[in-house]
């Protein structure tokens, strides 16, 4: 029967749960025991979809096509389960869940409350994430509860788990708080009375926790960590310090090394070999110990926030593994590209245009297409990078002059991005919108399949057939691909039904590497393979940066 581990957080978000739970998750499953994780989102939006990136980072994708909190990017990045729609839900989604059931007549004229009944909702999630009772049950499933302990919004949550836990009986599961312990430097000490305060609130409402991750900018003293402890009730063994590093892929082995996987199998009885950490150590290695750098320019309009293209910096990175190299990023505001200011591209090695919405910062992402056109540097365009390098490519090659998107000008002349109103989803079904439909869920999402054209530089990255994940809206009107392509653009992957573009390039006869991806290939990247195209990408401007600098030219700033 399927065991949980309950992982909340105290004191200040962003301490890094997700890290922590898939980290953990990775140490059970190098002990040979099949793990999930759920994440478990406090705000009452039914997905992350329609919020902005600065206020909730990345929207990651699944296979199945649900919109989902970034974590489940560590999740697939750090185990090798593939999350699903049914790995992550919101308030929102219980509180609609329990509504529909209401409206259906399903409680029988009951007062429907939070407890029982929506707390008992989100027990039938959790179960639900975890395959509880069926043949796809797993060994151990990790549940992360978004926010802090304290928050109005998450009490439910906590209500709910520490119901579960009561219903499942002792040894079935267990709880892991994450909390901060700050350096106060006018005191010259660290400070563990947050750590007392959260820990209580958690207890008040009846959780005890087995283990406390102390997440700190240094290791937390003995002394310290016997102080917690007596504080806490939590045994000294299981108050783990958890110290900023260098790499994220170095964590599971500082929890290991300081019994974390052990603690946990013990608390479960669980019986399991011991973990193996040589694939994680190598990985270290790997990271810091590059052979050379590269620097790639992402232009983008949600650069004040990393968070907004978190898989895509991993993404980059292990492509930098592959390569053997260091990849810089530097981030370039969109809005700040014109004319005039877009020489500073010069300095890279490539240039990416990452995914996005809206009207904002648009024209400056086609000055960096163009740019890269014209000086023949690799470019990387995804989703609304390939649409931008479309419009560039129509507008200066094919004679388009006004070529545009219906997302930013309804009325324009030329649509070479439009709205597609009806495309097959990958379980078969038609789907459809137009302009009145509502911005959540309504796009083209998830794991969709297309072919390659033979020759092109597509197919040599990913062979006859490409399978990708989706997030988008508009795409390469059909109506133009005849006319673009006697201007030189080569469509090198259509959808097999609708002719949707998927992938864009120029001949190789003309640039070295450019290319535009309808798809989100980020979503697929793991440290231990990367992802074929983003290791093309690193390749080709390592080869630029080479043969930028036997034509005369300084190194990269």
């Amino acid at each position: 029967m399927t065991k949980f581990v309950f992982v909340t957080g105290g004191v200040v978000s962003s301490l890094g749960k997700g890290i922590a739970s898939a980290s953990l998750a990775a140490l059970l499953e190098s002990r040979g025991l099949k793990v999930t994780l759920i994440k478990l989102d406090p705000y009452l939006n039914v997905d992350p979809g329609t919020m902005s990136p600065f206020q909730h980072g990345e929207v990651f994708v699944t296979n199945d096509g649900a919109e989902t909190d970034l974590d489940l990017g560590h999740y697939e990045r750090f185990i090798e389960t593939r999350m699903r729609k049914a790995n992550n839900f919101t308030t929102g989604q219980i509180y609609k869940s329990v509504l529909e059931k209401e409206r259906r007549g399903d409680y029988l004229g009951k007062t429907v409350q939070v407890i029982p009944h929506v707390t008992n909702e989100i027990q039938d999630f959790i179960k639900r994430g975890a395959g509880y009772g069926t043949d796809e049950a797993v060994d151990v499933a990790i549940a992360e509860i978004g926010g802090t302990v304290g928050d109005i919004e998450s009490l439910p949550f906590l209500e709910a788990v520490r119901q579960l836990s009561h219903r499942l009986g002792p040894n079935q599961a267990a709880f892991v708080h994450l909390t901060y312990v700050p350096w106060i430097a006018a005191a010259g000490e660290l400070k563990t009375k947050p750590t007392q305060h959260t820990v209580q609130k958690l207890r008040e409402i009846g959780i005890q926790p087995d283990a406390l991750l102390c997440r700190a900018d240094r290791n937390i003293p003995d002394d310290e960590r016997e102080k917690i402890s007596l504080f806490t009730n939590v045994p000294q063994w299981g108050v783990i310090s958890m110290p900023d590093v260098d790499t994220i892929y170095r964590v599971p082995r500082v929890l290991h090394e300081q019994g974390l996987d052990a603690l946990i199998c013990d608390k479960l009885r669980l019986h399991s070999p011991p973990a193996k950490l040589k694939r994680w150590d190598d990985l270290v290695q790997e990271v810091l110990h590059p052979q050379g750098d590269v620097n790639i320019a992402m232009v983008g309009k949600y650069v004040e926030l990393s968070d907004s293209y978190k898989s895509l910096n991993e993404a980059l990175r292990h492509a930098g593994m592959k390569n053997h190299v260091r990849v810089n990023i530097h981030y370039i505001d969109s809005e700040t590209l014109t004319p005039e200011t877009v020489d500073q591209l010069t300095r890279y090695d490539a240039v990416l245009v990452p995914g996005g919405f809206g009207k904002r910062g648009i024209e400056g992402k086609i000055e960096a297409a163009r740019f890269a056109r014209e000086h023949k540097v690799p470019y990387l365009g995804i989703c609304l990078g390939m649409q931008v390098a479309t419009i560039e490519f129509a507008r200066h090659v094919a004679g388009l002059s006004d070529a545009n998107s219906t997302e930013f000008e309804p009325d324009g002349p030329h649509p070479v991005i439009a709205l597609i109103t009806e495309w097959k989803d990958a379980d078969g079904s038609i789907k459809t919108r137009d302009e009145n439909s509502d911005l959540g869920g309504t796009m083209r999402l998830g794991a969709q399949s297309s072919d390659v054209a033979p020759g092109t530089l597509a197919h040599s990255i990913y062979g006859p057939v490409v399978t990708e994940r989706h997030r988008h809206r508009y795409e390469a009107n059909v109506t133009y691909l005849d006319r673009l392509r006697k201007a030189g653009l080569v469509i090198s992957a259509l959808t097999q039904r609708e002719h949707l573009t998927e992938i864009v390039e120029l001949p190789q006869a003309v640039h070295p590497w450019f290319m535009g991806v309808q798809f989100h290939p980020e979503f697929k990247s793991t440290p231990w393979d990367g992802h074929p195209l983003f290791n093309a990408f690193v390749k080709a401007a390592l080869d630029h940066q080479v043969n930028t600098r036997q034509g005369g030219k300084g190194a990269p700033e």
